[in-house]
């Protein structure tokens, strides 16, 4: 007798084991439970969530696309180290993406757009749990990204800001980063609502940029690096300059 209709769960839509672990692993390595370098032992893992080593390497295997983890003989899965190279590539590649989608996105914004932005904000200047500014920050340009209806790149700019979120959270915490991210925002948004599409576009390679400076400057043993201008995006790292890892 076929079964009648009854309140069952839509199970097509509920996450698999692999999803779920790999959740929670992402939310570790970007809140720095994970130090750099450090192993995703998957015994522990499977133990932890109470499954196989299946389900563990599938999601793993989802972070190492990801760039939070990359597997090394005889240590497995390890926390990815970025160095300054690196970091320094990723933002360039932000201000590539990001000032061509905020371009696309200003024409198709709306005053919900606006409305939505300006919540984001509120909610940010007076969010006192360091661990949710990053979140927030993400929710602001995801915001400001979305009318431009690009989900593929939207896609590239995501899986970006998640391999730095971990340094976004330092970033914000040193002395001023949060408040001068609420004043830069806030820069944007002004624009945004003018419908200076330049200007927009400048703002947005000015904010990534000064990331990016502060990062540099606050890093160990008071190096600096003064190479990023606004104008002109240079690479002052070059391939003889001995490489140094970031600390979260």
């Amino acid at each position: 007798m076929p079964l009648k209709s009854f309140n069952a769960p839509n199970l097509g839509i509920v996450p698999s084991a692999s999803e779920v672990i790999a959740k929670h692993l992402r939310e570790a390595i970007i809140s720095g439970q994970f130090a750099e370098g450090e192993p995703v032992r998957q015994d522990d893992v499977a133990r932890l969530f109470n499954v196989s080593k299946i389900p563990v390497r599938e999601a793993l295997k989802r972070l190492e696309a990801e760039g939070l983890v990359s597997f090394q003989r005889n240590k497995g899965a390890v926390v990815t180290v970025l160095t300054e190279p690196e970091l320094a590539q990723i933002f360039e590649v932000r201000v590539l993406l990001e000032t061509q989608i905020i371009r696309l996105a200003v024409p198709n914004m709306t005053e919900d757009t606006f409305a939505q932005a300006e919540s984001i904000c509120a909610e940010f200047v007076h969010e006192d749990n360091a661990a949710r500014w990053a979140e927030l920050n993400w929710a602001f340009h995801a915001c400001l990204y979305g009318p431009a209806e690009r989900p593929f790149m939207m896609q590239m700019i995501r899986s970006i800001h998640d391999k730095v979120e971990r340094y976004l959270r330092v970033q914000m915490s040193i002395h001023e980063g949060k408040h001068g991210a609420d004043l830069e925002h806030r820069e944007i948004l002004r624009a945004c609502r003018n419908g200076d599409v330049d200007l927009c576009a400048e703002l947005i390679e000015r904010h990534i940029i000064g990331v990016c400076r502060a990062l540099f400057e606050h890093l160990p043993h008071g190096h600096r690096w003064t190479g990023i201008e606004p104008s002109a995006w240079t690479m002052p790292i070059s391939s003889s300059t001995p490489t140094k890892t970031l600390k979260p």
